[in-house]
């Protein structure tokens, strides 16, 4: 569908959609991010206090961090029907890998602290579920910028045409930003060895989360010519030159906040590290929801169905961000050896 073709209603109401959708997915992205970090810094953690501590230091947060997922999932069900339809069987297996992996790290952290002192299971589900779901995130991402073989409006494709070098570098990438995440949290949220072990941890990450970008931004036009004329045609250049110089200008506050023991620069700019990734690949991709074919005006539901979700979401989500404020700011500050919120 050419979008020159519609007005009102049927341009607009597509375009605030993907907005909710990508606002949605971002938010789960940013905090959940983080508390799946821990997870995967978990098993450097041997200590039993430590490990104790590093949990306490997301207690009060994670499973409200989740919410963001759920809300994203369902816009994408109601008001893109037609990509749903696409991206779930093309993506069947990552997605079903990352709510199973959820949902032991979930259950495990429940858990763990009622089966004390036999709780080893428990320590493994934890770290592998968050392993497993950030792995899968990535290799989602890796999947769609791949595209997908699409055939009179269906998934045409295999169970397994995800899977490519492209989309598993994605997923190591991931587990290596959240670990970045996680680390930063930590480094603001705790103290004593848990916080010198976190700042040690940091920085290399930091390093191994920008090799992933430069190399995803190489590899990406290299890869699609849809992507490649997007960057790299003129004026789309000159325009989008922000793009790299703030991504670098990020990294380096990062560092420097690790260095300089300021630890909510780091952490933020961790985050925005994570925004301006998200910002490019949304550049890379739209307005296809679905590559190389449908695009979101192609996927949307009707005017009707739209405006539902989105009457209900304007007057849903101030209560969720309200929420996720109140909980963040009622337990600021850091978490110190043997306390905690469980």
């Amino acid at each position: 569908m050419n979008p020159v073709h519609l007005s009102g209603s049927a341009y607009w109401l597509p375009v605030v959609a993907t907005g909710v959708v990508g606002l949605a997915v971002a938010m789960y992205v940013i905090l959940d991010g983080f508390d799946l970090g821990i997870g995967i810094l978990f098993p450097f953690y041997p200590r039993e206090a430590d490990r104790d501590q590093v949990m306490n230091s997301v207690a009060p947060f994670w499973d409200g961090n989740e919410t963001w997922l759920v809300l994203g999932g369902v816009w994408l069900l109601v008001a893109f029907p037609l990509a749903y339809s696409i991206l779930t069987p093309a993506l069947y297996v990552p997605i079903i890998a990352m709510l199973l992996a959820l949902v032991f790290r979930g259950v495990a952290f429940e858990f763990r602290w009622v089966a004390k002192p036999h709780h080893r299971k428990w320590d493994i589900a934890f770290a592998a579920g968050s392993t497993v779901a950030a792995f899968a995130q990535g290799a989602m991402v890796g999947g769609i910028l791949n595209g997908f073989r699409i055939e009179a409006g269906q998934f045409a494709g295999g169970p397994l045409d995800w899977l490519t070098p492209f989309s598993l570098m994605c997923g190591v990438g991931l587990i290596v930003g959240y670990a970045l995440l996680g680390a930063c949290w930590l480094v603001m949220k705790t103290s004593g060895d848990v916080e010198k072990s976190a700042r040690r941890y940091a920085r290399p990450l930091l390093l191994a989360l920008l090799a992933f970008i430069v190399l995803i931004s190489i590899w990406t036009p290299l890869r699609f010519e849809r992507v490649a004329a997007r960057w790299f045609s003129w004026p789309n250049m000159l325009y989008l030159s922000p793009v790299p110089l703030i991504t670098a200008a990020l990294a380096i506050a990062c560092w420097r906040g690790l260095g300089e023991r300021r630890p909510t620069i780091a952490f933020y700019s961790a985050v925005g590290l994570f925004i301006i990734s998200f910002i490019g690949l949304a550049i890379s991709t739209l307005p296809y929801l679905a590559p190389p074919s449908v695009t979101l005006w192609d996927a949307a539901a009707s005017p009707q169905s739209q405006t539902f979700m989105l009457v209900g979401t304007t007057v849903l989500v101030p209560f969720v961000l309200g929420y996720t404020v109140f909980v963040y700011y009622t337990f600021r500050g850091k978490v110190h050896p043997g306390e905690g919120y469980h």
